[in-house]
């Protein structure tokens, strides 16, 4: 509780209250006094006086100090002082994600495009001192979100990813080069790119490989992820009679993907089902890991919570005293 400030100061001012509530509790005293007429005070003073006498203002005490406590409460007493040693990781990653209508097979569960986001999310919420961004892709691309700490939002524009919100086709090397863009001013500590296509690059004015020499040009390391499992995978087909479905061949350019990876550092990964996936992104997790331990000067933090229960127990005993023992005491 060293260095103590408080935000809201003006709440001061309700100390001013205590004055005609002292002068009313007199002006009550006195009034409440009933007058005997005796002869001789000589008997009485050799009697004690009683203790019920002798705490009679020990309520209004009592009342005084809870509302002392409310108000310094009020006032919001922060402690300024604190230095904390925080783990960084000083890694900036985009995640370049395919939205081509192939996504919608269903080899994954309930879908490609859905079991790559819902994973994906988790994959951001689990570091949450990185800054990441957002790129998708299918004929075209474009930043879905820029580079930001603030993950909140990244996870909301995640949540959005839809197939046919762009040009059909996958534009790989368009894809990789406006990922790149995101991150070739960075000053990060390692930049990361993770690719995630369930197709071959059919689209775009940029190929893959000329995309990574630019990658690896701004020192980016890309992790390429194939996904699709091999052979044949269920694909949803809308005709007059409703969804039917039919069985269509995979076709992932593996070797654009692998010399993607090679080429900029990063590695390859073939996800053939969602747990598949979940543990490609947990080793890249564990691959990317550059800690940085710094010493912050930490946010006002609020030391209310002992004041306030120490208000609520003084007027729960004042209560409880005013009830019972102490009742009746003026």
């Amino acid at each position: 509780m060293n260095n103590i400030e408080f935000a809201n100061k003006e709440y001061f001012w309700l100390f001013l209250i205590f004055i005609p509530m002292i002068v009313w509790y007199v002006w009550r005293l006195k009034k409440s006094v009933a007058t005997m007429k005796i002869s001789s005070l000589s008997n009485l003073k050799k009697n004690p006086l009683p203790w019920r006498y002798i705490l009679r203002h020990f309520l209004f005490g009592l009342r005084l100090l809870a509302l002392s406590a409310l108000i310094i409460v009020l006032a919001r007493p922060q402690s300024m002082d604190r230095w904390e040693n925080r783990k960084v990781e000083g890694i900036d990653i985009v995640i370049a994600f395919d939205v081509s209508g192939s996504m919608l097979a269903e080899d994954f569960k309930p879908n490609r495009i859905e079991a790559a986001k819902e994973i994906g999310m988790e994959f951001v919420a689990s570091r949450p001192d990185d800054r990441m961004g957002l790129v998708i892709f299918a004929g075209e691309s474009y930043t879905q979100c820029p580079l930001t700490i603030d993950h909140a939002v990244l996870l909301n524009l995640f949540s959005e990813i839809k197939d046919g919100i762009i040009e059909d086709g996958t534009a790989i090397g368009m894809g990789l080069a406006t990922a790149v863009n995101r991150l070739k001013e960075s000053d990060a500590i390692s930049k990361v790119i993770i690719l995630l296509t369930d197709g071959v690059n059919n689209m775009g004015n940029i190929s893959p490989m000329a995309a990574a020499e630019i990658a690896k040009e701004f020192g980016i390391k890309v992790y390429t992820i194939g996904i699709g499992k091999t052979g044949m995978a269920p694909y949803p087909f809308q005709t007059p009679f409703g969804i039917q479905y039919q069985n269509i061949e995979v076709k992932i350019d593996e070797e654009v993907l692998q010399n993607i990876a090679s080429q900029t550092g990063g590695k390859y990964f073939r996800a053939t089902d969602n747990q598949k996936l979940r543990d490609i992104y947990k080793e890249i997790d564990s691959l990317e890991k550059t800690e940085l331990e710094v010493k912050t000067y930490s946010q006002p933090r609020e030391e209310f919570t002992l004041i306030l229960m120490i208000a609520m127990l003084i007027f729960v005993v004042e209560q409880l005293l005013g009830l019972t023992i102490l009742k009746n005491t003026f």
